[in-house]
């Protein structure tokens, strides 16, 4: 009788002991499934696309021995539809797979070079590298799977005209325009081109090679926004020091902007090299002024409003900046990317840093030079990253934070349907 009781506590106990663990491993399962596990390093909420974009095809010219050059811009018309502006290709050393980024080279050539052999980006003698560029598939057009789906070889012609031209410094379709023209702007030869959609030449501002700083000159040129009325603004830009603005008709208005009477104290209005303008929905003119690693920002007149810096006052003072670019998205967040410390910040409209992911290196996902940004309507995000000799697509990580995504960029002629 006594053994008969000892058995039943015992099978008791070991029902109660695995129902426990049941329990237990049920709960612990449950915890691991919400757990959130996803770190923002190196690529933040994305994943990168792999061999994206693909291989260009040879049916214009052998690429036997040749590689994707600088990149100047990117710009996401819709998903299957990304504008690449690209400095000319790049020769490969010998022993190099097809289509590998000057990035990944070992031994390293340095970064990807836009500039004429011999010359510098100003057309002033430079030492010799002993390899040079060649102007093919400036401007082109890639699908989500990163195929070719169109170009403009007419528009090498234009960058390879004089010998210290280097090539497309951006692509852009304004925000309010119908008809979507296409702007390209090259900076070292001081142009600024207008492109119907399907690639005719129908303005150019500037006058080829000619610096200065008027009505029609510009002195390197870098980037454009407009207002929806089509009135324009120019960031000119390394040699101008100033914003031009220009009614729809291409008629010079005004311009702002001056080079700091002390260089150790630049004042507002002052800049050294505005490298980037957008403009937000309140109609505020957005200007990095990247040589003083800050943010200027100015009412549609060229009156001074505000500004901050874009470098954090915690870095070590030998920590340089080179803020390349920057957009503000459909949520009222400013982007902005940075080269030496390869990061994508993430400010609000009045100054504050929020957020930054990205770290430098030669692997896919991470960054060199963000020199051209842009998203597209699935949430994409585009870098020409122009040191590294790439273009890279970004995409956002199931589940990631939203706060931590680039948002939309502003097209109001949109009509993408998704599929």
């Amino acid at each position: 009788m006594r053994k008969s009781n000892l058995l039943k506590r015992f099978f008791a106990v070991a029902v109660l002991l695995v129902a426990g663990a049941a329990v237990y491993a049920a709960g612990f399962l449950s915890q691991a499934q919400s757990r959130q596990s996803l770190q923002d390093w190196p690529s933040g909420p994305y994943r990168v696309a792999a061999n994206w974009p693909k291989p260009l095809p040879d049916t214009r010219h052998s690429h036997a021995g040749w590689t994707w050059g600088s990149f100047g811009g990117v710009y996401a018309e819709t998903p299957d539809r990304i504008w690449i502006a690209m400095r000319g290709e790049l020769p490969l050393p010998e022993g190099n797979a097809p289509w590998t980024p000057y990035a990944a080279l070992n031994p390293s050539r340095g970064n990807a070079q836009p500039n004429t052999d011999g010359l510098s980006a100003t057309c002033e003698p430079a030492a010799k590298r002993g390899w040079e560029r060649r102007f093919e598939h400036s401007i082109f057009i890639v699908n989500r799977q990163g195929d070719l789906v169109d170009e403009w070889p007419h528009a090498d012609e234009l960058f390879k005209k004089q010998p210290c031209g280097r090539g497309p410094h951006l692509v852009k379709i304004s925000p309010y325009d119908k008809e979507k023209h296409v702007w390209i702007i090259d900076d070292q030869l001081h142009v600024i081109y207008k492109f119907t959609y399907t690639g005719k030449l129908v303005k150019t501002l500037g006058q080829l090679g000619v610096r200065g700083r008027g009505p029609n000159t510009f002195d390197r040129p870098t980037d454009i926004a407009w207002l929806p009325d089509g009135t324009y603004f120019i960031s000119d830009g390394y040699g101008g020091k100033r914003v031009a603005k220009f009614d729809p008709n291409d008629n010079f208005i005004m311009d702002w902007g001056k080079e700091p009477a002390n260089p150790q104290n630049p004042g507002p209005g002052e800049f050294n090299t505005p490298h980037s303008v957008a403009i937000s929905r309140d109609r505020r003119v957005f200007v990095v002024d990247r040589g003083h690693a800050r943010m200027q920002v100015f009412d549609e007149n060229g009156k001074f409003l505000d500004m901050w810096t874009l470098k954090s006052p915690h870095w070590p003072a030998n920590q340089q900046t080179l803020m390349v670019n920057h957009l503000i998205d459909q949520d009222g967040f400013i982007w902005v990317g940075d080269a030496p410390t390869a990061r994508i910040l993430k400010f609000d409209l009045n100054g504050n840093f929020l957020y930054s992911w990205g770290i430098a290196g030669p692997q896919p996902g991470r960054l060199n030079c963000s020199h051209g940004i842009s998203t597209d309507q699935q949430g994409n995000l585009y870098l020409a990253d122009c040191f590294a000799g790439r273009v890279q697509k970004f995409e956002p990580i199931p589940g990631a934070d939203r706060g931590k995504i680039v948002g939309q960029i502003l097209r109001t002629w949109d009509t993408w349907k998704s599929n």
